[in-house]
């Protein structure tokens, strides 16, 4: 059995495109002048597939979201090749979770004083957002003029790198100062957790519809 698409996807979106070991943090996206880029993280197992392997159990491992966690090639080979206990799975998984989970919390410590002051870290977020789809999105210059390019694939990875977690942070800061939003943008807010949630689940499993992005919510927090 082998690593499904969807298991990959949900692991990559999650921890961001970044190592998850704790002492490492690399960005796991190259990018190439000129556009296009290489995916260098690795999907590595915390319970070997074999039984022999690193961490390894009678029945092996799964090749599911569950027993994997994404590494850096160093990170990867470092833990592997360490001596039998130097990295327990207890270990590993406590990575795993801290590093996700930092991932998904992010923007929830913030308190700001004013709207405006929210406004502007919203609203960096969003230009990052806009400027991954302007640089990778299928109608980017690169995209256009060189439709044979691997650039479709750095899209996919920017959107669970970049655009996703951004996505999460916009909301949990906005709902972390909930009582600075001005009522006329509350309902456009609201618009964008929803479309947000659904852009997310779009990216790990096809849905057939989902909500769209909220062109006023730009209205409020990118003016």
């Amino acid at each position: 059995m082998s690593i499904s698409d969807n298991d990959y996807k949900i692991l990559w979106g999650r921890a961001a495109g970044i190592c998850s070991n704790p002492s490492c943090d690399e960005d796991l996206t190259v990018m190439l002048n000129g556009g296009g880029g290489y995916n260098v993280g690795e999907m590595a197992h915390v319970i070997a597939r074999s039984p022999g392997g690193p961490r390894g159990q009678a029945d092996g491992g799964a090749d599911t979201y569950d027993n994997l966690i994404l590494l850096c090639p160093t990170c990867h080979r470092k833990i592997d090749k360490a001596p039998e206990g130097t990295y327990p799975e207890e270990m590993i998984f406590r990575w795993k979770a801290e590093h996700e989970g930092s991932i998904r919390s992010a923007g929830t410590a913030l308190k700001f004083t004013t709207f405006t002051d929210l406004k502007k870290y919203v609203g960096r977020l969003l230009i990052e957002n806009n400027s991954v789809w302007a640089t990778f999105g299928p109608r980017s210059d690169i995209a256009q003029t060189d439709p044979g390019s691997n650039l479709h694939e750095v899209w996919t990875l920017r959107k669970l790198s970049t655009i996703v977690p951004n996505n999460q942070c916009v909301v949990n800061a906005i709902e972390s100062n909930f009582d600075l939003l001005p009522p006329e943008s509350v309902s456009a807010f609201y618009e964008f957790k929803m479309h947000a949630s659904g852009f997310e689940q779009h990216q790990y499993r096809r849905l057939d519809a989902y909500p769209l992005y909220p062109s006023n919510f730009q209205t409020y927090f990118l003016s």
